[in-house]
């Protein structure tokens, strides 16, 4: 008896501000205009894909004190863009980061409930927490909230508790909410008091098309991981390798089992590149000079003074890394995301560095990046098949370094050999994205 080949899922990211996409091609357009985001989430339906995916940004990142203007191309709010999405697509998932430490699970539930019920049970919800105090001055609370559940205070304003735990509460409340309309339409009075809400009254929305909108998790720390097998539809990973990727996998499937929950109910699906070229060789070729162009010598000096959080401008990039340690604590670079330890990270530069005799600018280029796929299409193809049957991931989110044409190829060439090896589906059999995701519509708990 032949088994069936396991499906493969893709999701598209609408890149936000950062240095993925490469502005210095003349196809690079608008990150505001709303045509470009029309133009990537009508290509992912036309290539069948899951969802459509689309960033937040709640800040102007910072270089030495000053707006970063290597990448202010504006970010718009994200579920507004989602909800004039749906109007111009009919069966592509629509999913948003929206924050749950500066926004309230009341307001959240209600807006996610409003673009399920526009998108005809299309809403998907990333959720993330934060512990920038340097993101929380935007915010009239005025607080953060540390790794370590200890209070930090922005003027007279403090706030507390584990964002992690907040975040977990904040989709709790939001399933409570959306479950406090019968399915028949009937609303009731709803009230939760936890550690971080109270929240007491009748909610405005019918309960959603979904039942409840996929929630996403985006996170590999071990709190991160635990979260999204407790809570979580799909969490949007990174890992560079085949091997990191079936580790990640089979930790996180496992811890899914003392939640009740089976393998299936949590989809891995990290975010990579990809480059495509006539053969293996030219998309390598290509590959290269794309991170030459996505790492300038100016992205170059920011991302080794993020590491080293210090002043480095009289270093040349083209030069070797610094010889002093970096600085953990400083605050040089604000508004970007730090992985890891600095001491770590700079021994592991520093190795590459010496071992492949690099400058800081090659050591960053390599050391840096999400994991790409680079190949022929039917290379491509093979490689992403490859991962799904050795269950290192179950699909994609696929980030172009063009915007908003860059998936344009991956559509034309790649998704027909998916389709003719059978990994991916040749038709949308289903309305919603739980049903594009084969996620089961959540029970209404009364």
């Amino acid at each position: 008896m032949t088994t069936a080949p396991k499906q493969l899922h893709l999701a598209a990211h609408f890149p936000g501000v950062n240095n993925t996409t490469v502005w210095a091609d003349p196809r690079s357009r608008s990150q505001i205009d709303f045509s470009s985001f029309e133009h990537l989430a009508r290509t992912a339906e036309r290539g069948l894909f899951d969802f459509f995916f689309l960033a937040e940004g709640l800040r102007l990142r910072e270089h030495n004190g000053l707006i970063h203007d290597l990448d202010v191309a504006g970010h718009p709010e994200p579920l507004t863009v989602l909800a004039a999405l749906a109007a111009v697509t009919d069966r592509l998932g629509l999913a948003a980061t929206v924050n749950a430490t500066f926004n309230e699970p009341y307001e959240l539930a209600r807006r996610l409930a409003t673009l399920d019920h526009l998108s005809a049970g299309r809403a998907g919800w990333n959720v993330v927490a934060s512990s920038d105090a340097f993101t929380g001055e935007n915010f009239r609370r005025g607080g953060c909230l540390n790794r370590a559940g200890l209070p930090q205070a922005l003027g007279s304003a403090r706030t507390g508790g584990n964002p992690l735990t907040r975040a977990a509460e904040s989709v709790a409340t939001a399933r409570g909410l959306w479950d406090s309309w019968t399915p028949d339409g009937t609303p009731r009075r709803f009230a939760h008091r936890g550690a971080h809400f109270r929240v007491e009254g009748e909610f405005t929305v019918p309960r959603p098309p979904q039942g409840h909108p996929v929630v996403i998790q985006a996170g590999d720390s071990p709190e991160g991981r635990e979260f999204a097998a407790s809570a979580a539809d799909i969490i949007f990973a990174r890992h560079g390798t085949l091997e990191a990727g079936r580790t990640f996998y089979a930790d996180v499937k496992a811890r899914l089992a003392k939640y009740g929950r089976e393998p299936d109910e949590l989809k891995i699906m990290p975010g990579v590149g990809f480059v495509l070229g006539d053969s293996d060789a030219e998309a390598q070729e290509k590959a290269s000079e794309i991170r030459r162009q996505q790492i300038s010598p100016q992205n170059a000096m920011l991302a080794l003074e993020q590491v080293w959080g210090q002043d480095l401008s009289s270093y040349d990039p083209d030069g070797p890394l610094p010889e002093s340690d970096p600085v953990p604590d400083a605050a040089l670079v604000q508004g970007r995301v730090r992985t890891g330890d600095p001491l770590a990270v700079a021994a592991r530069w520093r190795a590459l560095s010496r071992e492949k005799g690099l400058s800081i600018r090659q050591t960053v280029i390599e050391a840096t990046g999400r994991r790409s796929f680079v190949g022929s299409p039917r290379t491509v193809a093979a490689e992403m098949a490859e991962y799904v049957a050795t269950e290192a991931a179950d699909g994609f989110v696929l980030v172009p370094h063009l915007t908003p044409g860059g998936l344009d190829d991956f559509v034309d060439e790649v998704v027909p050999l998916l389709q003719e090896r059978g990994v991916f589906r040749t038709a949308y059999t289903g309305s919603t994205l739980r049903s594009h995701l084969g996620l089961a519509k959540p029970v209404w708990k009364g």
